[in-house]
């Protein structure tokens, strides 16, 4: 007789009540992805300076238009809990405090990537797209270059360009310099 071994999987409150009874530490960087637990990526001094240079100029073109959260929490379903390197959210005087921002919230989600390329193309960019989060980047440390991934479409995005250094990108209407949002 044949048995078959199925994942048991977790959702966001058992995620949480790990965090609460001491399992999942303060400092494990970990995140929640269709209901594993998995754990991120060091953060490289190149990754920091992207996200914190990136922020302050989106923090500058957005504000009181759009907010700006670094490394934080965006709802997604009852078994996703991504944390993406920067969410450009729809503004709201309370900052979601009262919750995490769920896909309907977000404009734009940009993960900064070196070692953790492949996840972030092969898990997070469809995780996203599946939950209609309307445009995704993944910017490509290792080939300076930012996958600019829009228009979901089930479990994908059916538009992708790539832009390098001496291109600009676009988001909501405000112009971005590849080669300055790389620092190079």
């Amino acid at each position: 007789m044949a048995t078959e071994v199925v994942k048991r999987l977790i959702n966001v409150d058992e995620y949480y009540k790990m965090a609460e009874v001491g399992i999942l530490k303060p400092e494990d960087r970990v995140e929640l992805i269709n209901g594993e637990i998995f754990k991120m990526s060091p953060i490289g001094s190149r990754h920091a300076a992207i996200v914190n240079y990136c922020a302050k100029v989106m923090n500058q073109l957005f504000d009181g238009e759009a907010i700006v959260r670094i490394q934080n929490p965006i709802r997604i379903g009852h078994d996703n809990e991504p944390e993406p390197d920067i969410s450009l959210l729809k503004f709201r005087p309370d900052y979601y405090t009262s919750a995490h921002p769920r896909p309907a919230d977000v404009l734009v989600l940009i993960e900064v990537a070196g070692s953790s390329i492949k996840f972030d193309r092969e898990v997070k960019a469809p995780l996203y797209a599946a939950h209609g989060i309307p445009e995704c980047w993944i910017i490509d440390l290792v080939n300076n270059q930012i996958e600019f991934l829009s228009k979901p479409q089930g479990d994908t995005y059916t538009e992708t360009r790539v832009f390098v250094p001496g291109d600009e990108v676009w988001l909501i209407g405000k112009r971005f310099s590849v080669k300055e949002l790389l620092i190079l």
